[in-house]
């Protein structure tokens, strides 16, 4: 069984429904895929269509109440406050995969929901990870990540050793399950370097410190424009602000994307984005 977990909440379960169903197009047996979907307030119409990936392609669905668990409350306290608009809280959910997935687990790959993916997801998850805890690819623009304004480095992290980006995980669960984020943030660092942090990614290149494999990064194309399908990546990922489902983005395979999402949820969730962008303006919940 090939263990997948996505963390979302209502406001990406179109983008999470497309990068399930790129798996499930470009896998010899979906049947053999359970995705573990650790959710956030997903409406029941909204779940209704996540579990067509079920019944379309055979794979197994296992659905995670994130405010069932409460690990977005108090639990997330001693990480650093959200304050980026494009980011909320359950970014954190993927530092809770150990408690949260079944036990008998041995190895689950994360990804975010904003990824397309375009090989078969066997070659990576059967790859040699070689003693490490996690495979990751590399941030591309890793210098800033690390040092932000001027590039002034912070006490946590080194220009001079590699920094990987948190979007693709392949992760060794046994590893994982025996860390305590919050304990090792908060006996290894003052909380003034640690409100600098950059949410989960930064947490997990410190607690994983010399600990993860580095992946090719076709694995994890980042900012990937048009001119950038020539390189055939394996994993797109739409960092940062351009993303397909936004009729000013210019990313690769954008096209193609859409009818990946299906044009009936494309346009649905682009109507219901421009719903709660207009409900934010006038102050409306």
């Amino acid at each position: 069984m090939i263990e997948i977990a996505l963390t979302f909440d209502d406001n990406f379960w179109a983008p999470a429904y497309a990068t399930m169903r790129s798996v499930c197009l470009t896998t010899q047996h979906p049947e053999n895929i359970r995705f573990h979907l650790l959710i956030e307030g997903i409406t029941p119409e909204h779940q209704a269509i996540l579990e067509t990936i079920g019944s379309d392609y055979g794979a197994v669905l296992n659905m995670v109440d994130l405010r069932a668990n409460n690990v977005l409350g108090d639990r997330i306290a001693a990480f650093p406050t959200i304050r980026m608009l494009r980011f909320r809280p359950v970014i954190y959910a993927r530092l809770f995969l150990g408690e949260l997935l079944p036990p008998d687990i041995e190895r689950v790959l994360y990804l975010d929901s904003d990824v397309f993916v375009r090989s078969s997801i066997e070659d990576l998850f059967q790859i040699d990870m070689q003693g490490k805890a996690i495979a990751a690819a590399l941030q591309p623009d890793r210098m800033h990540c690390i040092a932000g304004k001027d590039l002034k480095a912070r006490n946590a992290f080194s220009m001079a050793e590699p920094y990987f980006n948190s979007v693709v995980l392949l992760i060794d669960m046994a590893q994982y399950r025996g860390v305590d984020f919050a304990r090792v943030l908060q006996t290894s660092l003052p909380q003034s370097e640690i409100d600098m942090f950059y949410y989960d990614q930064d947490i997990i290149n410190f607690v994983f410190k010399h600990r993860i494999l580095e992946l090719d990064y076709r694995w994890n194309l980042q900012n990937a424009e048009p001119a950038h399908e020539v390189l055939n990546p394996s994993i797109v990922h739409y960092s940062a602000n351009p993303k397909p489902w936004l009729a000013w983005s210019r990313v690769a395979f954008k096209r193609t994307y859409r009818h990946l999402m299906t044009n009936d949820y494309y346009y649905r969730y682009r109507r219901e984005r421009l719903v709660r962008m207009v409900r934010r303006w006038f102050g409306l919940r």
